[in-house]
């Protein structure tokens, strides 16, 4: 497999970027207003996914999981998933921006952890 060059390295951030955005739409669809009841009502389950937030999201979350394949097929998949790990940094992160969550020591401390694995992981 290839070494990371510039445009697997693109499009691996834009595929961390895109997921953990997705994630922060789904948080937000599902915490606007009334979610309704989880259940295997296929009308309940089709208004969860109609939300629009929800709908969005699960688009960006699509659309991350074809650069996603992109990324697998130029790059080590040993080298390409620990940088997954980015997408805890921004939800974290996004999390405290926009719904006002906690940013515990503890949850700092494990994030840094995470960053510094990514550090080691792209240098090698």
């Amino acid at each position: 497999m290839n070494t990371l060059t510039q445009r697997p390295w693109a499009l691996l951030l834009s595929c961390v970027a895109l997921s953990a955005i997705a994630q922060l739409l789904l948080k937000y669809g599902m915490s606007r207003g009334t979610a309704p009841a989880l259940s295997a009502d296929p009308r309940a389950i089709l208004m969860l996914l109609l939300k629009p937030p929800v709908l969005i999201g699960l688009v960006i979350y699509a659309v991350s999981v074809v650069l996603w394949l992109l990324v697998l097929s130029k790059v080590d998949v040993s080298q390409a998933y620990p940088f997954v790990g980015a997408g805890f940094i921004i939800t974290m992160i996004g999390g405290a921006l926009f719904f006002g969550e906690s940013i515990t020591l503890a949850r700092l401390g494990g994030t840094l952890l995470i960053g510094v694995g990514l550090v080691l992981v792209a240098r090698s």
